[in-house]
């Protein structure tokens, strides 16, 4: 009998060990994560931050302007929000300077979902989930601050660095991409003049320039002058990363353009898609010149980085 006891005490331990083991420690990623899944967050409870930045499509959107509460469509694409860790000013506009202040941006706006942010709060403090939730990571009930720093923690693990690209610079492994990829990796580097805006590690500056898409009719390109003030900012827009640009069109802070290889056109002769654009930067004011398959081998090079992740 006392074998048997002692047999059961054993297992029930073992049990308990094993259910604690599989259970999801509760941190500030994994609550931001539970927050950015949750249409709780919205006026309606009908759009979640997943619902623009849509995890399937590196955290960006499939459609020009994303959809919010009430059918309402933003002004702007929804850009993806990975590999953020190392930027400093957020938004196509550069109009937050922090990933928590980013975060709070779309709960608030009247298109996208629409929820004043101390109401938002309020809710969150009325969940009686949530409000355990907060209490366990922050020590304290959900405020403005924890709540932007819950998401934001969540977004920089948002961070990829596993792509075919990777496997051959980084890991040096030659077989890793064709010689399509390496040609255009090249271009890229030079004929292209890619990698003047596009470099480092998340390939971007994370810079603001005027690409030759404002010309003077939509006011909502003006882009970076609308919060500098300054004339010399007129129709900029932050230089987006490149870190699995394959997944994210359309392209461009308007999603203009649907597919790699129009951005590739577009870049090669602006001239001939947006004839009459405003304060484009010196550096487009030429054609590049690129031959059709070097326009292909350039593309190539784009789709090399993509992240494995989403290949499974």
């Amino acid at each position: 009998m006392k074998k048997i006891f002692s047999l059961l005490v054993i297992v029930i331990a073992l049990l308990v060990s094993f259910t604690r083991r599989e259970e999801d420690p509760v941190s500030r990623e994994s609550l931001g994560e539970k927050l950015f899944l949750d249409p709780i967050l919205s006026g309606d409870h009908t759009v979640s931050c997943a619902s623009c930045h849509k995890p399937g499509f590196a955290f960006a959107d499939t459609s020009e302007a994303s959809a919010g509460v009430h059918g309402r469509t933003g002004l702007r694409n929804t850009p993806s929000i990975m590999n953020l860790r190392f930027s400093k000013t957020f938004f196509w506009d550069g109009r937050a300077g922090s990933l928590e202040e980013q975060a709070l941006g779309p709960i608030a706006n009247p298109r996208e979902m629409n929820l004043p942010v101390d109401r938002a709060v309020a809710r969150l403090k009325s969940n009686k989930k949530y409000r355990k939730l907060f209490q366990t990571v922050f020590h304290e009930d959900p405020t403005k601050q924890n709540l932007g720093q819950a998401i934001a923690s969540f977004e920089r693990t948002l961070e990829t660095s596993d792509s075919p690209f990777d496997d051959w610079k980084v890991m040096e492994n030659e077989q890793a991409v064709s010689e399509e990829v390496k040609k255009g990796y090249e271009i890229f580097n030079s004929k292209g003049k890619c990698s003047q805006c596009h470099f480092g590690g998340d390939f971007t500056n994370s810079d603001f320039r005027n690409v030759g898409l404002f010309n003077g009719r939509n006011l909502n390109d003006s882009g970076r002058m609308v919060i500098t003030g300054e004339a010399e900012t007129l129709g900029k827009f932050k230089t987006a990363g490149l870190r699995n640009i394959a997944l994210t069109a359309p392209y461009m802070h308007n999603g203009m353009f649907r597919t790699l290889s129009e951005v590739i056109e577009f870049y090669n002769e602006p001239d001939k898609i947006v004839p009459d654009s405003k304060n484009r930067d010196s550096l487009l004011s030429k054609p590049l010149g690129l031959s059709p398959e070097e326009k292909k081998d350039l593309e190539m090079f784009l789709l090399s980085l993509t992240d494995k992740k989403f290949k499974k």
